[in-house]
């Protein structure tokens, strides 16, 4: 099987970019072939696969389980075979128990927190720009990305982390936000990589070489 990188489509955004940038260090680090699909089949022949999503969150949750097949697709790939799985902005934010954006609504309980709205006195909501990363623990896909680079963040909600492990990153917005989280074969940023110039990109390429 070749190798094979999904970034799912579920209409919940413009994907151009994150296709883009997925394509470029795709060619640079011989990682394989990228595509944008809406097709259970193809996360099923997947060696990796990409959630992005912009919106709110339970309008994404909704669109995704709204495509026959698609989530049971993605729950095998990544739940049972532990193919590397990559969630970005509200990507990331369903990765968690629940998410309480309008009304709560259940997650997919890959990651111990909850999103919540931002609450940063004084502050613009939504947050919105570039911000400093404070790296708190290694993963290979944050290899040779340090802490004080910048990534490009767009969001009013953010992750409450409950397991304090799996957060491996975060930005100071009057408080520490979740910026990144994984486990396992999972990795979610509450930034975009793809907008995020050579410090995404990095993280980019090093996820199209990840073997967890």
């Amino acid at each position: 099987m070749s190798d094979l990188t999904v970034l799912i489509d579920y209409d919940s955004g413009n994907l151009h970019s994150a296709e883009k940038a997925f394509r470029l260090l795709a060619e640079e680090v011989n990682g394989g072939e990228v595509c944008v699909s809406d097709r259970p089949e193809d996360v099923a022949r997947a060696s990796r696969i990409v959630l992005p999503g912009d919106g709110a969150f339970p309008a994404c949750r909704a669109a995704l389980l709204a495509r026959d097949g698609l989530y049971d697709a993605l729950l095998e790939a990544v739940g049972q075979h532990g193919k590397p799985f990559m969630g970005i902005c509200v990507g990331m934010q369903l990765m968690a128990q629940q998410g309480h954006e309008y009304e709560t609504v259940p997650g997919f309980g890959w990651i111990d927190g909850e999103v919540r709205a931002i609450d940063a006195p004084g502050l613009k909501v939504p947050h919105m720009g570039w911000n400093d990363l404070v790296i708190e623990q290694s993963h290979p896909v944050l290899n040779g990305v340090l802490t004080g680079e910048h990534v490009y963040f767009v969001h009013s909600y953010h992750m409450e982390m409950h397991t304090a492990k799996q957060r491996f990153a975060y930005t100071d917005y009057g408080a520490p936000v979740t910026a990144i989280v994984a486990r396992e074969n999972y990795i979610g940023m509450q930034f975009h990589p793809e907008k995020s110039q050579a410090t995404g990109l990095k993280m980019i390429g090093n996820f199209l070489r990840w073997r967890p």
